[in-house]
């Protein structure tokens, strides 16, 4: 079996692509296929936060697992344009992840209070519906940069001062400024000496 979606709305809507489980075989995994239009990545792109997404795509097969289980195996294809997070100019990034979800039926609940990460990020609960889209929306969100940079950025000089005193500079913040400025003023002691 395989599902694709590839809908064209009349006014830009975030893709979806709806699975109820109980419809699918239990025998043979059903592929799916998700390559959202412009106008659908315009929105996603909105949702994200960023400036564009120029290419998307997520493509796998969701598999039952056992007599109540389900594994998603997929890629995850995108080019995103973020802005630097130094000069503000655009930035593409190619994004080629595999995803892997597991759907189980008896996943079990953390107790009250503090909670950990497990160990295994791919274990979600098993949901009577799965919204592939959502899927693909945060996986994407997961694989952006988090801090994009343009070739052309450079490190931004910068000084610190309270008033009245003199500004230091980036190189007065490094850890090991003091001790060049101590072995200076000892080699101009030893010349004095001399």
């Amino acid at each position: 079996m395989s599902i694709e979606s590839n809908s064209r709305d009349s006014q830009p809507a975030l893709p979806t692509l709806v699975l109820r489980l109980a419809d699918l075989s239990k025998r043979n995994p059903t592929d799916v296929l998700l390559t959202p239009d412009a106008d659908q990545r315009g929105a996603v792109a909105d949702v994200l936060g960023i400036p564009a997404i120029r290419k998307l795509r997520f493509e796998g097969t969701l598999s039952p697992e056992g007599k109540t289980d389900w594994r998603l195996d997929a890629r995850l294809g995108a080019t995103v344009v973020q802005e630097c997070v130094a000069t503000l100019d655009p930035v593409t990034t190619r994004i080629d992840e595999p995803i892997v979800r597991r759907y189980l039926a008896d996943l079990p609940t953390p107790e009250a209070g503090e909670v950990e990460m497990p160990e295994d990020d791919t274990l979600e609960g098993l949901p009577a519906t799965l919204d592939i889209a959502a899927v693909m929306i945060e996986a994407l969100a997961l694989a952006l940069p988090p801090y994009p940079r343009s070739d052309a950025a450079e490190v931004a000089e910068f000084t610190v001062t309270e008033p009245g005193k003199t500004p230091m500079t980036q190189a007065d913040l490094r850890p090991f400024a003091g001790l060049a400025a101590l072995r200076g003023t000892l080699g101009k002691a030893e010349d004095t000496e001399e």
